[in-house]
């Protein structure tokens, strides 16, 4: 694992989105999304000049999904679920790089 500005970007929203578990102030999920918003489109920037597209489709749903203008309105639990399997995917996307041919 290179610490590459990508994987600081990765390892540091995953931090963030298993810290959302927790119960805290609404303001701290505000806040988050307008980091999430930012660091996923940088993540599908990076994708993009990889020209992986299938990446690039999921960093820009998840930019959709964690926009701060337009609520996306799941419920506590749905929203923890999707907070693990997004930290999860961000890790796993850290330690396990495809290898080009």
């Amino acid at each position: 694992m290179k610490l590459t500005t990508e994987n600081l970007i990765k390892i540091a929203l995953a931090v963030l989105l298993l810290i959302c578990l927790f119960n805290l102030p609404y303001g701290y999920y505000q806040l988050f999304k307008y980091i999430a918003l930012v660091g996923f489109a940088i993540l599908a920037y990076y994708e993009y000049e990889r020209k992986n597209i299938p990446l690039v489709i999921v960093f820009v749903g998840l930019v959709l999904l964690f926009q701060p203008i337009a609520k996306v309105a799941l419920g506590r639990q749905a929203w923890m679920v999707v907070d693990l399997v997004v930290a999860a995917g961000l890790i796993l996307t850290v330690f396990v790089r495809k290898q080009k041919k």
